[in-house]
């Protein structure tokens, strides 16, 4: 092992060739990573540890195929909204998975899954966001492959770590898991099309507001009455408030369906949704 040089000059010399490459050993990342966060268009140095985290190590591409829309600055944290659309994939004849959304500065990240199943690859829905941040959505093909879609949200932040509306006034317990929904026809122009808006009143507490601990809907699935899955969702903690999401069948549903679901306290979500 190398010793310190012990005259002063010898340590002028020393220092002179050390230090560059302890500053590179410091801040450089790793070859893979450096190689994984040279293909993010946003240039994340959070995005290796995120990929590596929620997608494992299977096939990873960044696809403009995969459209993620959001405001440029958030209004409001506490309720952004957000429309994901993996169609152009499966057009080119990819079968979609898995769709999965998460919000790279959150305190939690992940803020849901969803399995289109018999619907479209797509859903609207609104977010809590902690600050300015990207936002990730990976869809799963039947090969195996993540696609992911990008977008940046801009935010004055503290979405996920103040209480909501009916959590401060005490109403979410009147009115805790009731569920609206309505269908509407010609999506945006789109005869072929038609939309399901689900409402579920619910506080979604993050657990991140003292003394008030977390608090959500886990799962819910759109059925048929005899228990086939049109789809599936799993939420997380930063889902919005009283939470909205719209899902789009290529063509008219069956008309009697089931919404079902739970939430982490083990209350059931359910209801009858009928064209």
């Amino acid at each position: 092992m190398s010793s310190f040089p012990s005259s002063p000059s010898s340590r002028r010399v020393w220092l002179a060739t050390a230090l560059p490459a302890l500053v590179l050993g410091a801040w450089s990342l790793p070859a893979t990573a450096a190689s994984l966060t040279s293909d993010d268009p946003l240039k994340s140095p959070q995005w290796p540890t995120l990929r590596q985290q929620y997608l494992g190590a299977g096939s990873v591409v960044f696809d403009p195929r995969i459209k993620v829309v959001g405001p440029q600055f958030a209004d409001d944290p506490m309720s952004v909204p957000i429309a994901v659309d993996a169609t152009a994939l499966a057009a080119d004849g990819e079968k979609i998975v898995r769709m999965v959304v998460v919000v790279e500065r959150n305190p939690i990240k992940k803020v849901l899954e969803f399995s289109p199943n018999a619907v479209l690859p797509k859903i609207a829905f609104r977010f809590k966001l902690e600050q300015a941040s990207p936002v990730r959505v990976a869809v799963l093909d039947q090969k195996g492959v993540w696609h992911v879609g990008t977008a940046w949200i801009d935010a004055s932040g503290g979405g996920c770590t103040v209480s909501g509306i009916s959590r401060n006034d005490g109403s979410w317990s009147r009115t805790l898991n009731k569920v609206q929904t309505r269908y509407f026809t010609d999506v945006l122009g789109n005869v072929n099309e038609t939309r399901l808006r689900v409402r579920i009143m619910h506080p979604m507490d993050t657990g991140l507001v003292a003394g008030i601990p977390a608090f959500y809907i886990e799962n819910v699935k759109l059925e048929t009455e005899g228990g086939q899955p049109l789809f599936t969702l799993s939420l997380f903690e930063p889902v919005s408030e009283n939470p909205t999401f719209s899902f789009d069948f290529n063509g008219k549903p069956p008309p009697a369906l089931r919404l079902v679901g739970a939430d982490n306290n083990g209350n059931r979500v359910f209801a009858e949704v009928r064209s």
